[in-house]
């Protein structure tokens, strides 16, 4: 007769995020998933945000144009690279601090698949908030054949561990 070891059942709350003690200079976030732009995504934000610039909403004037079809707006292509970031880099922010040297280095353009990448270049702890310190990363978005579409720097205030929200 053999005895069955019963392991009582745990319970596992998903985390996102991570404190100001994980991140290391030098470590390269890979964010996924990756996603496709539509021409519905691009006409949608184009016109939430009140630009209406044809690249972005006329096909046919788009195809007259170098590019020969529509541009993704680039404020879409921003928020969407951004917004792949946030379960690695900022999930725990208490604040994202600011953003500088904001390149878009080749077009996107609908039916493109984003993916994006982020390195660690400083941390820091905050010298006015104890509980706290700064991250910095640069982030860059390729689309579906390696290509980077843009690069940006994002400076966030990060909890330490036992001082974020929920801890």
């Amino acid at each position: 007769m053999q005895s069955a070891i019963e392991i009582a059942p745990q319970r596992y709350r998903a985390s996102y995020g991570r404190y100001l003690e994980d991140f290391k200079v030098g470590d390269i976030y890979e964010h996924r998933p990756g996603r496709t732009i539509t021409e519905n995504d691009n006409i949608q934000f184009s016109l939430v945000t009140m630009n209406a610039h044809p690249m972005h909403c006329d096909k046919h004037f788009a195809a007259q144009s170098e590019f020969g079809q529509l541009l993704v707006n680039s404020g879409l292509s921003l928020a969407i690279v951004l917004g792949m970031t946030v379960n690695d880099i900022s999930a725990k922010a208490i604040a994202n601090l600011g953003w500088k040297e904001i390149k878009l280095t080749a077009p996107v353009f609908c039916g493109d698949t984003l993916y994006a990448e982020s390195e660690v270049l400083e941390v820091r702890e905050s010298k006015s908030r104890p509980t706290q310190g700064i991250v910095t990363t640069r982030t860059r978005g390729l689309n579906h054949q390696g290509v980077q579409v843009m690069e940006f720097i994002r400076m966030s205030l990060i909890p330490k561990r036992g001082h974020g929200v929920g801890d």
